[in-house]
């Protein structure tokens, strides 16, 4: 019985030793893979979703500006008519 035990300890040993190496294995594939990721976010010069929400309201208030401009532009443009 105790050769038994003895070899089912050793094997619950490896068994535990091979779950820590897989959880260290998968955390850093992971890793590696959210690296890759942030280098191809940069290379194609992506932006987040807040960045784009911050792009989007400012160009509907430069939008609003610039149609602002025309319209005093157009006021001012009246031309005097010779007498």
């Amino acid at each position: 019985m105790s050769k038994s035990k003895l070899f089912i300890n050793q094997l619950s040993k490896l068994v535990e030793e091979g779950l820590y190496n897989y959880k260290d294995l998968s955390n850093e594939f992971i890793s590696v893979l959210r690296s890759k990721r942030e280098e191809l976010i940069y290379k194609l010069k992506l932006t987040t979703s807040e960045e784009t929400e911050i792009l989007i309201k400012r160009i509907e208030n430069l939008e609003k500006k610039v149609g602002k401009l025309e319209k005093k532009s157009k006021k001012k443009k009246t031309k005097k008519v010779k007498r």
